[in-house]
Formats: C-alpha cells, sequence, structure tokens
C-alpha cells in the first residue's frame, strides 16, 4: 500500500494536534509535497547538516524532528544561508520535513512520557497543565517504584539517555533519598515555582540558568538534576516511531547522531 507525506502527516496530528502546540510555535510539514510517496521515514531531536544528510544518504522520504526548522521565522531560504541550502537539499532529494515540538511535549505519549517511561514512573500528573484538557499538559509529576538518592537517579538516566560531553550535573544534595519527582525535558526552569508547590525530592529538566537555579535551592527547593537539552528529549523519538507504527507499515529508523552544541568538555 503506497503511503504519502499527507498521510504520515495526519498520523502525526491525531496524536500530537496542532492545537497543542504554543502560539509562538512552528510546527507541522515544514517541507515537502503531501503526494510524494514515503518508503522510509528518520527521526532526530534537531532538522541539521547532519541529520538532513543522513536522511538523504540513507534513501528516507522525510524526517521528523522535534525542532522546528523555523522557529522564529524567515524571510528567505537562499542556498547560501545555512538552513536555506538545508531546504534546497531537502527539496532537490524529495525529503519531506515535518516537526512536532510543543504539541508533542503536551500531549499524552509525548516527549514527558517519553522520558517518564524510562523511570517508569508510577501516578503521573502533568506538570503544567493545559487548561482546556487538564489530564494533558507540559512535564510530569511522578512516583519511582522504589526509592533512591539524587546521585543514583542521574546515574540511572546516564544509562537511559544517549551521553553528550556536557553531562549530567546535579544540583543541592546528591545523597537526598527521592521518591516523588517532577521532570520536564528541554528548557524547564520556568516551572521551578510550580515544581516547589508540588513538593517534590527532585526535578529533571534542562537549560537551567544560574540565578533561577540559585533562587530555588537556596530558598530550600527540591534536588535538580539537570540534562543537555538534546538528551533529554532524546527519549521522545522512539515513542514517535512506536505510535507511527501502529498506524502506517512503513520503514523506519532513529537518528544517533548527537546534535547537542556543546561537543567537547575541558
Amino acid at each position: 500500500m503506497k503511503i504519502t507525506v499527507a498521510q504520515v502527516e495526519a498520523v502525526m496530528h491525531k496524536f500530537y494536534p496542532l492545537q497543542l502546540a504554543e502560539e509562538w510555535d512552528r510546527v507541522g510539514l515544514v517541507v515537502g509535497d503531501p503526494a510524494q510517496e514515503v518508503k522510509l521515514i528518520g527521526f532526530s531531536v534537531d532538522p541539521c547538516a547532519a541529520t538532513i544528510n543522513e536522511a538523504i544518504e540513507r534513501g528516507a522520504q522525510m524526517l521528523i524532528t522535534h525542532h522546528p526548522l523555523y522557529l522564529r521565522g524567515t524571510s528567505s531560504v537562499a542556498a547560501h544561508t545555512g538552513k536555506g541550502a538545508w531546504v534546497h537539499r531537502l527539496i532537490k532529494n524529495d525529503c519531506a520535513l515535518f516537526a512536532a515540538h510543543t504539541n508533542a511535549d503536551a500531549a499524552q505519549n509525548g516527549s514527558a512520557d517519553a522520558l517518564a517511561d524510562l523511570l517508569k514512573l508510577e501516578n503521573r500528573k502533568p506538570l503544567a497543565p493545559n487548561p482546556q484538557q487538564p489530564a494533558l499538559g507540559i512535564g510530569r509529576i511522578g512516583d519511582l517504584p522504589l526509592t533512591m538518592s539524587v546521585r543514583e537517579l542521574a546515574q540511572r538516566l546516564k544509562a537511559l539517555i544517549p551521553q553528550t560531553p556536557a553531562g549530567i550535573t546535579i544540583g543541592g544534595d546528591p545523597e537526598r533519598i527521592v521518591k516523588r519527582i517532577a521532570l520536564s525535558p528541554g528548557a524547564g526552569d520556568s516551572f521551578l515555582s510550580t515544581v516547589r508547590e508540588a513538593q517534590v525530592d527532585a526535578y529533571i529538566t534542562a537549560d537551567l540558568r544560574h540565578h533561577r537555579a540559585t533562587d530555588h535551592l537556596w530558598d530550600g527547593g527540591c534536588a535538580l538534576i539537570g540534562l543537555t537539552h538534546f538528551a533529554s528529549e532524546w527519549p521522545l523519538l522512539p515513542k514517535l516511531r512506536a505510535l507511527l507504527a501502529t498506524e502506517l507499515e512503513v520503514d523506519t529508523y532513529i537518528s544517533t547522531i548527537i546534535t547537542d552544541p556543546w561537543r567537547e568538555r575541558i
């Protein structure tokens, strides 16, 4: 049976509705002909030269990414610009590009559940519920099946997500015993006040800024576990692949290219 870009797009919108995306976000089909046949789909966190070249070299007709290509808009896709060159390369090689970003953050079986699944969190609820659909929302709060220290939790995460040069950081007491945790893949320090009100033992997120993190800890807040943005959201990719497989029979692959911007730690 022939599978088209439009069919893949429809399945993605079914699981990650466009109305769940933040107003500032740019999600959905970025490049591609909806009528184009799709035999192979790639998944990656970022649309960049490495993942786009990989998709083309592997003969993929579609690349699904978490991050949008043009998050803040553009007035040019000229080939002498970095992203413009990628657009031209995608079009010339009949490879569509699709992004599921904050809509995949807020939906069930999105980025938060993907990370929560790795830790087998129980009694889950959204960290920041959607006002219209409280069962959905950004982040998750839940209970670990077994208690452990903050350090042990960080070590467990290290074994479950891609390893990046920047690694994993701990704020607060590494020996604190953890049962109830909050998590928010991607940039999550804007939720620190919500985390404090939730009275959890630890908060897992990325892109923690100095003043927000120190104010949180100095005011008696829970322990912090800082992942890189890329590593915290990578678990979404196997989730996307599995969900798509329930609806469409198409070959897929998950990119193992590390697209975190921090390449070396000295």
